[in-house]
């Protein structure tokens, strides 16, 4: 039987792909605990791998289990086995063609900003990057040049072969967060190219600080040149917000 899991997570490595022998991932940690349930080795397939740092409330994966393991109260079984920073917050069944990552019509990536100019409160620190204020007209003006279906080359970091590099950017919406003093840039797309969101997020933010204009940003996108866009935000803002099927 072919099941649909959907996890969150705070900051740590999804897969073991570029990570150090030894070091804890989500999919290592799910895996186990599936195959110990389930007495057998088991395996998943995600809709999207994250970096170290990155985190996630709408992460899915799929897996095939046994039938004889049907009764088996998945999410709350799966739940007290996993590590704190992990959480099962849906398990159902699925059509044995469902798969997690090609399946998916849409993704949405947040990541929060926060503009205080003189702190960031320390239960926030690693849920946002801090840049102090920032001109907010400029960067949804910004925005609005990035939207559509377009080649993302530039903003795409090295490390992931892709047959190609054209995605359809849907939206990006600017949003307060859970604090008055954060910014939550939302994004969807049918789908994302490598830490694409973090470096898009970096052109937005060089935009608001003023250190780029909204033609400059244009430029840089086409001229499908990753060394002509700024340094890759950091981790610690992004979180894989939602996945539809």
């Amino acid at each position: 039987m072919r099941y649909k899991i959907t996890l969150a997570y705070t900051g740590t490595h999804f897969s073991g792909w570029q990570v150090q022998p030894g070091q804890r991932t989500v999919q290592g940690s799910l895996e186990e605990s599936l195959s110990r349930i389930c007495a057998q080795p088991v395996r998943v397939q995600a809709a999207g791998r994250t970096d170290a740092g990155v985190h996630a409330l709408g992460q899915v994966v799929h897996c095939d289990l046994p039938k004889k393991r049907a009764a088996v109260p998945w999410q709350r079984a799966l739940n007290s086995m996993l590590p704190a920073d992990m959480t099962v917050t849906g398990v159902e069944a699925v059509d044995q063609k469902f798969h997690a990552r090609s399946s998916a019509l849409a993704k949405a990536y947040t990541y929060t900003l926060c503009l205080r100019p003189d702190f960031v409160l320390p239960q926030r620190r690693p849920f946002v990057w801090w840049t102090g204020p920032l001109d907010q007209d400029k960067m949804m003006a910004g925005a609005g040049i990035l939207t559509g279906k377009t080649d993302f080359c530039s903003f795409m970091n090295v490390g992931t072969p892709v047959r190609s590099t054209v995605r359809d950017l849907f939206a990006i919406s600017f949003a307060r967060g859970i604090f008055a003093e954060e910014l939550v840039c939302t994004f969807w797309a049918d789908g994302f190219l490598k830490q694409m969101v973090r470096n898009l997020v970096a052109g937005l933010v060089a935009v608001g600080r003023g250190r780029l204009s909204r033609k400059e940003l244009l430029e840089i996108l086409e001229s499908r040149d990753r060394g002509a866009a700024p340094a890759t935000a950091p981790a610690s803002g992004l979180c894989l917000q939602e996945v539809r099927y």
